[in-house]
């Protein structure tokens, strides 16, 4: 049994999206960050950082998108990532754990621009700063990908990159970065990932399409 823990447009929409791709049964429960409930002891425990996602795998609980990705192709999804001894092994690690750079990007962008409410609390320059270093991080997963998937066919590394794209055209225009947009599309156009937005749930975070940078 899968159970997940899931806000709506957060880094939980990962492990939604490849649960959608195994075509595995699982259960969702849903959460907000609005109303205390991923504070309650409950939750910690299954999350100490109190966060989402949280997942439970057969009994175990896991915190840790990247870890439950792996855990769940390698347990459950063979075809979704190349095994140890494969050609393209380490490739598939180094792509998977490079979402969490992007995510430190994508983390550090929503907290200055929604996150800290009042104009006094933002500063322009990080927010500069932070959709070039997005940008940069988005390039060289297009330049990657070229006119397919990040690997020789598509792996869980691209729902776990391909979520950066997902939400990073919210602060950098991808129209910009040779590639970028047609991944995305090419994602966008997976049965899968249709399903994985239906089951999503109604924003919670991101209500503008773009939140641009300060001009400086």
């Amino acid at each position: 049994m899968i159970r997940l823990w899931h806000v709506p447009q957060s880094r939980s929409f990962r492990v939604l999206w490849l649960l959608e791709e195994m075509g595995a049964a699982y259960q969702v429960i849903p959460c907000s960050f609005l109303d205390g409930s991923l504070r309650a002891a409950e939750h910690l425990a299954r999350s100490p950082a109190g966060r989402v996602p949280a997942a439970e795998i057969d009994g175990q609980a896991l915190f840790e998108s990247g870890a439950i990705l792996q855990l769940l192709v390698e347990t459950r999804a063979p075809d979704l990532a190349p095994g140890p001894g494969d050609a393209e092994r380490a490739a598939w690690l180094q792509w998977l754990h490079f979402a969490e750079t992007i995510g430190a990007h994508l983390a550090n962008l929503t907290q200055q621009h929604i996150v800290l409410r009042e104009d006094w609390m933002r500063s322009p320059t990080v927010m500069r700063l932070e959709a070039r270093r997005l940008a940069i991080c988005l390039q060289a997963a297009a330049a990657q990908a070229g006119d397919g998937w990040l690997l020789e066919r598509f792996s869980a590394a691209d729902v776990a990159v391909g979520y950066g794209f997902v939400i990073g055209q919210r602060f950098v225009d991808l129209g910009d970065i040779p590639g970028a947009q047609a991944y995305l599309e090419r994602i966008a156009a997976r049965p899968a990932f249709q399903r994985a937005l239906e089951r999503d749930g109604p924003a919670q975070i991101y209500t503008r399409d773009f939140y641009s940078p300060p001009e400086g």
